[in-house]
């Protein structure tokens, strides 16, 4: 028996520790340069299959080899983060009204509701428990969930997950290192800018004169020769680039539906591997990875 619960504790220990090394992989694929692999990033985790937002929508992206999962926050009336994309619980859930007019208890009594608009058996999960549900596992992208950038950082340190998150906003560096200064170098932060807005380079040069980010999220819905020049500008500071190819407006028309739909993965998938994207955020994560293997740029 003795050796039995010794055997058990080893396996315990060695799948905690390849757990953890997986995680430790794609963070460090994130930051090394010169490697040309692209992380995968799957929208909402895996909504086409679990209702999104759920636990069970990223046990399927960890199960499927996705790299990166995005979320979106929003606080309970008693001050519990959940995860939530929109302002009410209308569309997602079996109730109605604001998730700050409910206490977590209140919510927990409700079901997910799945694309299709059918009821399910889960339940809204708190932010902590995505992350303990993620440790050591798959990287989290916290979209919508600025407003709350204090306490998901306390949650962060609580799980011991800080340095397996991004959190981002589409503000100016002034205003988010006047806000949250003590934290952007605890963990990594990611600008949001929005290419086809007049300031988007006073922007992209706030960022590069005072903090050098990691990575930043680039959004245009023109493929132009302004665009591509700030694209290259980004890509040669040595930052990461992170685009989304969920739907034509945040691509210049080289979105997923293009690829998988119109059977056009080069010029939509392709393309974006073509303008140096590190990350490429889609809902169409099964189709995406496969092609990045196929072209040898998925681990």
């Amino acid at each position: 028996m003795k050796k039995l619960v010794l055997i058990t504790f080893v396996l315990s220990v060695v799948w905690s520790l390849s757990a953890q090394d997986k995680v430790l992989a794609i963070r460090d694929n994130l930051m090394q340069e010169g490697n040309n692999s692209v992380l995968v990033v799957s929208h909402r985790a895996d909504w086409r299959n679990a209702p999104e937002n759920s636990l069970q929508a990223i046990k399927n992206c960890i199960e499927m080899g996705v790299d990166m999962v995005e979320i979106d926050l929003k606080k309970t009336k008693d001050g519990h983060l959940i995860l939530m994309h929109d302002k009410t619980i209308d569309r997602t859930t079996t109730g109605k009204g604001r998730p700050e007019d409910f206490t977590l208890e209140e919510l927990r009594n409700l079901r997910l509701r799945s694309g299709a608009n059918h009821k399910t058996a889960h339940v809204i999960p708190t932010f902590e428990e995505v992350m303990q549900l993620c440790k050591g596992k798959i990287m989290v992208n916290v979209d919508k969930g600025y407003d709350y950038f204090d306490e998901a950082y306390a949650i962060l340190e609580k799980t011991g997950t800080t340095q397996q998150c991004i959190m981002k906003s589409s503000l100016p560096y002034e205003r988010v290192k006047a806000e949250h200064g003590d934290i952007l170098q605890k963990m990594i932060f990611m600008p949001v800018v929005v290419l086809d807005k007049e300031n988007a380079e006073e922007v992209i040069d706030g960022y590069m004169t005072h903090m050098k980010p990691t990575a930043y999220e680039l959004v245009f819905s023109k493929d132009t020769p302004e665009v591509r020049r700030l694209i290259e500008k980004v890509r040669n500071s040595g930052a990461r680039i992170f685009i989304n190819s969920l739907w034509p407006e945040l691509c210049g028309g080289h979105d997923d539906d293009r690829a998988v739909e119109q059977g056009q993965p080069d010029e939509s998938w392709g393309w974006i591997v073509g303008q140096g994207a590190k990350l490429i955020q889609t809902d169409r994560p099964v189709h995406l990875i496969e092609y990045l293997k196929a072209k040898g740029l998925h681990n």
